[in-house]
């Protein structure tokens, strides 16, 4: 009878062991796929934030590419004779205030597209009635002159894209665009021209512009408008620089 009593005891030990064994196996598992499926998941989540930063920095870079930047430069000497608040050959009156023909061109282009704004200025002073600036101008022509500039871009390597206005002079581009287009290498640039004339349009002047800057690509549909027009031509420039796609 005692030994059936401890066979039964001793049965009853060994169960509760090996239940109890069962018990610490099934919690090391559990750990293990515990720690295993916290893993997995921190893992997700690294290479979710590894994506999601490359991502980012594409479309940072993306953007980047497609807002290139834009310079707009221009060549003004308003006339000052008559200045009565009245628009002339080269200045127009726009809001009761006076401005330059091509400097308030330029300025619609910079609002329309975001660019910067850069005058071209020469040391020398023109004359402030029609005349004798435009004899000065025929003078230049004739020697060929290179004004000397007052003004000079300093980060032109930012830029990628750059508008040039300038008033058509009998026939050409004032001289201090040669001496601004011999002063820069705009290579690997767009050039696009923009003009205001008293019947000859751009001339020759895009071609001109093309051969002092042979690996920049110049746009040869540029905007040009009749000077005594200028004072009523935002609706069309903003619409050319649109059409551009700026």
């Amino acid at each position: 009878m005692k030994k059936s009593l401890m066979f039964i005891i001793s049965l009853a030990m060994i169960s509760a062991m090996t239940a109890c064994e069962n018990n610490i196996s099934d919690n090391r598992s559990e750990n293990n796929n515990s720690d295993n499926i916290q893993t997995e998941a921190t893992e997700s989540i690294e290479a979710s934030t590894a994506f999601e930063s490359e991502t980012d920095s594409d479309v940072v870079n993306e953007t980047a590419e497609e807002n290139s930047k834009i310079l707009v430069c221009y060549f003004s000497f308003p006339e000052t004779d008559s200045t009565d608040a009245s628009s002339g050959a080269s200045r127009v009156v726009i809001d009761g205030e006076m401005k330059g023909a091509m400097q308030y061109m330029a300025e619609i282009i910079s609002d329309t597209t975001g660019g910067d704004v850069f005058r071209i200025e020469t040391v020398q002073n023109y004359p402030g009635t029609h005349e004798p600036l435009v004899d000065q101008a025929a003078d230049e022509k004739a020697d060929s002159a290179r004004p000397e500039l007052s003004t000079h871009i300093e980060n032109l390597d930012v830029y990628d894209t750059i508008f040039i206005g300038y008033p058509n002079w009998w026939g050409d581009m004032p001289m201090p665009l040669y001496t601004f287009l011999e002063e820069y290498d705009f290579s690997g640039k767009t050039i696009i021209p923009f003009n205001s004339h008293g019947g000859s349009r751009f001339s020759n002047t895009i071609e001109t512009i093309a051969s002092y800057e042979p690996d920049a690509n110049v746009i040869t549909d540029g905007f040009t408008v009749s000077r005594d027009d200028v004072v009523n031509v935002e609706a069309d420039l903003v619409e050319w620089v649109r059409n551009l796609g700026y």
